[in-house]
């Protein structure tokens, strides 16, 4: 278990800050993560690696010469905010273009993706390169569907090294996508790994167990098998990883044997002593393999293999030198000035007055009572939601939720206590959701509730038909941004219901509160539904038959949400003294 904890809801923080002191020679802490210390002596493309913690020496270990110029950091297996990602970009950017490497969650995705809309609207240079090397998580024809786990690392390394040789942003891209079509990875888990405070771990194997093709977040494995010998567990691994050679690769492998937290050296030396010979006599050269801890999961017990196929143009990028607090590969050259970087001030609400109707001010205490009510629920609701999200996902939902709406009651209370209206506090509520959230349902509450806010606005009187109009806002953004239809097993399987109900109400006469509760139960019964269904989209979807049976956590806690916010949102005294 992860035992040495104070706050757990401040652990990624805490460790963040005692990382940054540790190697205070090699990085220094920005909002959002950490940079190189160092700022090369020649401007370069800035290599930011990103994802949540639980995984070190992943992401902020690889910070140095050779390796990634920054690294972004989410809480727990959640993705960064789309503000974090953009802050480290801002202190890495040395001018000659950014680019963000991560796994491809749909959460690290979408808040990646909106910090490189913003970027590039100031003129950065900037693009993504999307890992995704587990075999084990889609079938070969949907490559680009499967996640990215331990391959994370030869991917950076090569991007790394890439940049620090001076080459063009495109260039860089164009390596990193490359040595990711050319890596496979199958993991193997023995347990689950423990949140910091929870009393058990997110899965247990029952008897002799061992599941094949964990997930890097606590996900356990997708088959179940008996627990094999070290030799039978290599041959398992090689066989699956050669099964599927890239079409025309060579005979030089970069191969990295990993460990995820409790699985000890002395085990991975044993299991290399089947994989190495079982690679050779395939009639590969293993170019300088590694062995060790390189993308862990909190204290999971569990093993994963990577392959990389070389050729003359990555070989030389895999071997180049590299130095960083977890990893170090020959010499690099001298580094700069220290002082020379200049980061951003990490501010978010600005402290500026704000102009607004005093109709909606009025509302706008509605608002931050109805996020104060979401947030004694979700608090209430914490353990049950993780509970739901364990089943086939990283057991992180509750935890992000609280996150979240912790983050919105903060802001809103600050924007209305300088003025703000409906609009305004709604919006920087959902900003700042998103932004100590992360994850994917943290972006899509965050970008929904700034929806929400924009069409109230803080000017006009409030009517129910301008409600109307910021809920199907409040929806269409999720949906525009999560890519998610009715019965993928999401937040939209209970948002869909909720919008059309309430339309529905109120295009009947219905008093605007009794529609909310109307459409509030339409989407608790739709979010049990969910129960029934396989998750076709996100991280629980490589798990989709252990989802069966169990409400989706995404539509469960929209619905509780929007079920306690109902009677302040739709308040018919508040709307009709905004009339008079």
């Amino acid at each position: 278990m992860t035992k040495l904890f104070n706050d757990p809801a401040a652990f990624a923080e805490e460790a963040l800050a005692g990382f940054c002191d540790v190697y205070a020679d090699a990085v220094r802490p920005v909002p959002g993560g950490a940079v190189r210390r160092h700022r090369p002596a020649t401007p370069k493309v800035a290599v930011l690696a990103g994802g949540g913690s639980g995984h070190y020496p992943a992401f902020a270990g690889f910070i140095g010469p050779g390796l990634v110029d920054g690294a972004v950091v989410g809480n727990i297996f959640t993705s960064p905010s789309a503000q974090q990602a953009y802050a480290v970009a801002k202190a890495a950017d040395q001018g000659s273009g950014v680019v963000f490497a991560y796994g491809n969650y749909a959460g690290d995705v979408m808040n990646f993706g909106l910090a490189t809309e913003r970027l590039a609207t100031e003129g950065v240079a900037v693009d993504n390169v999307v890992v995704t090397d587990d075999i084990a998580s889609a079938a070969p024809g949907e490559s680009a569907k499967r996640r990215g786990i331990a391959g994370d690392f030869t991917v950076f390394k090569v991007m790394g090294a890439a940049a620090e040789a001076g080459a063009s942003l495109a260039e860089v891209v164009r390596l990193g996508r490359k040595a990711n079509s050319n890596t496979r990875t199958i993991g193997s888990a023995f347990h689950g790994c423990t949140f910091p405070g929870a009393d058990a771990a997110l899965f247990t194997l029952g008897g002799k167990q061992m599941g094949l093709g964990l997930g890097i977040h606590g996900e356990p494995g997708l088959l179940n098998m008996p627990l094999p010998t070290a030799d039978q567990l290599g041959r398992e691994l090689v066989a699956r990883i050669l099964a599927e050679t890239p079409d025309g690769s060579g005979q030089r492998i970069a191969v990295v044997l990993n460990g995820l937290g409790s699985t000890k050296y002395e085990e991975l030396f044993v299991l290399w002593g089947t994989v190495a010979p079982l690679l050779r006599g395939a009639g590969y050269a293993l170019v300088m393999p590694e062995v060790g801890e390189l993308v862990t999961s909190l204290d999971m017990a569990a093993v994963s293999l990577t392959v990389t196929w070389l050729d003359d143009e990555l070989e030389p990028l895999w071997c180049a030198p590299a130095e960083s607090p977890a990893y170090k590969r020959g010499n690099v050259a001298s580094q700069g000035d220290p002082d020379s970087w200049m980061g951003p001030d990490g501010s978010s609400v600005d402290a500026v007055s704000f102009t607004a109707s005093e109709e909606s001010r009025a509302y706008a205490h509605n608002c931050v009572a109805a996020l104060e009510a979401a947030a004694r629920a979700v608090h209430d609701a914490e353990a049950v939601l993780g509970d739901l999200d364990a089943i086939a996902g990283d057991g992180d939902h509750g935890r992000g939720m609280v996150r979240g709406i912790d983050a919105a009651v903060v802001a809103a209370g600050i924007a209305l206590d300088l003025g703000g209206g409906a609009g305004t506090v709604l919006a920087e509520a959902g900003d700042s959701w998103a932004d100590r959230a992360g994850g994917t349902s943290g972006v899509l509450w965050g970008a929904g509730l700034r929806s929400f806010g924009e069409n109230l606005g803080d000017v006009t009187a409030l009517t129910s038909e301008m409600l109307l109009e910021a809920v199907k806002a409040f929806a269409a953004r999720i949906r525009e941004l999560g890519k998610a239809e009715p019965g993928d097993k999401t937040m939209v399987d209970a948002l869909v219901p909720f919008t059309a109900e309430f339309r529905r109400q109120l295009a009947e006469g219905a008093d605007v509160a009794a529609a909310w509760t109307a459409a509030a139960d339409q989407a608790t019964a739709a979010a049990a539904a969910t129960a029934g269904l396989r998750p076709r989209l996100g991280r629980a979807r490589p798990l989709a038959e252990k989802s069966l049976g169990t409400p989706d956590p995404g539509a469960t806690s929209l619905a509780m949400v929007l079920t306690v916010m109902g009677p302040h949102l739709a308040n018919t005294q508040t709307l009709a003294a905004a009339k008079q």
